[in-house]
């Protein structure tokens, strides 16, 4: 990790970007990024939620995510990627199995061409939308988190298509512009370019020079996916805020505890 040595005694205030970051968990940050503005003047309230990829830590990395106060660790994956790569404990913080299904992982895993790579990715984020078993899940996880005190973490594998569509709500009921949402979304693809350069790397090696295009397209974040679910909110719900209404049955009072969570309101 990639930190100050004082940081079991800093404040949020005092926590820069960098003082975040872990060597195991690379996609690991803020979910209120540097203090995101909202469009009533608010800002976001930095070391309240924090998202990820996988939780397969170092020793001081499980620590370290202790020292910010974590209790809580929502996992989005599905059961086989649990068990092939657990997450590693962290002290003081209860870990909860909050499956997004419905995603075809059989598909992923035996791509074809590159138009099949965006095929299925745009089906599986139309399914965050669409599908029972995304809806169910993302409206269990904005629940716990507005119910909520203490810190919490979410995250999926690769941190960027369920953990990405989990921020994006996020941001939206905080009120964060969508162009901010967008480049928060597609931050994935620069903090996390050294796995995705890895995971490259065992594609070529392992399947060829020809498939690195291929599977390149379930590695990167990519504006047109985030755009298929929002698309797909628009057509069933009406808009985005119908979808979390009525397709995640979250009321007033739900989301009215997530601004208070996330937003430190403007004093005027």
């Amino acid at each position: 990790m990639t930190r100050d040595e004082t940081l079991p005694d800093a404040t949020d205030e005092e926590l820069g970007e960098e003082l975040v970051r872990l060597a195991s968990a690379d996609n690991f940050r803020d979910v209120a990024g540097s203090g995101y503005a909202t469009a009533d003047g608010g800002t976001l309230r930095r070391g309240v939620l924090f998202r990820s990829n996988e939780l397969t830590l170092t020793d001081e990395d499980a620590d370290a995510l202790s020292r910010l106060g974590i209790t809580a660790i929502f996992d989005l994956r599905d059961s086989h990627e649990v068990e092939a790569h657990p997450d590693a404990p962290v002290p003081g913080a209860d870990w909860r199995h909050v499956e997004v299904k419905g995603i075809p992982m059989d598909t992923v895993t035996t791509l074809e061409s590159r138009e099949q790579g965006l095929a299925v990715m745009r089906e599986v984020y139309r399914g965050f939308v669409q599908k029972d078993g995304g809806r169910d899940a993302f409206s269990t996880l904005l629940r716990e988190i507005a119910a909520g005190e203490a810190p919490q973490l979410f995250h999926c594998t690769a941190g960027k298509d369920r953990t990405g569509w989990a921020s994006a709500l996020l941001l939206h009921v905080a009120g964060v512009d969508r162009a901010t949402v967008l480049e928060d979304y597609l931050l994935t693809n620069t903090i996390s370019s050294a796995t995705r350069a890895k995971y490259l790397g065992m594609v070529r090696e392992h399947l060829g020079e020809e498939k690195v295009d291929v599977y390149e397209t379930v590695m990167v974040a990519d504006a047109g996916y985030l755009q298929e679910a929002y698309d797909a909110a628009d057509a069933t719900y009406g808009s985005l805020d119908g979808y979390l209404a009525d397709g995640l049955g979250l009321g007033p009072d739900t989301l009215a505890a997530l601004r208070a969570r996330l937003v430190v309101q403007r004093v005027v």
